[in-house]
């Protein structure tokens, strides 16, 4: 599923056009976006929970040449699913 299937899925069970729907899309993922900007989790009971954590600073290497490479800190974005969720793949 990509975000024009999600818009038509929306658009089709709340009986709106696809442009309220893509517009109610849009701002849920802003939504989530500025609360992980802003340091918080975004947490959906039986969905799961959206999250930020730092990766430290460390060495890498460059396959091509072997030499020894800088990774600088980076602050990425981690995902849990929920049990319903989890639970209603398996």
């Amino acid at each position: 599923m990509n975000k024009g299937d999600l818009v038509s899925t929306v658009a089709d069970a709340a009986g709106i056009t696809k442009t309220e729907a893509a517009s109610a899309v849009d701002t849920v993922f802003a939504s989530i976006e500025k609360s992980l900007k802003s340091g918080d989790k975004a947490a959906f009971v039986g969905f799961g929970t959206f999250s930020t954590s730092v990766r430290a600073a460390r060495d890498g290497r460059n396959p091509a040449t072997g030499a020894t490479i800088k990774i600088p800190q980076k602050t990425v974005v981690k995902f849990k699913a929920g049990k319903a969720l989890t639970e209603s793949v398996n």
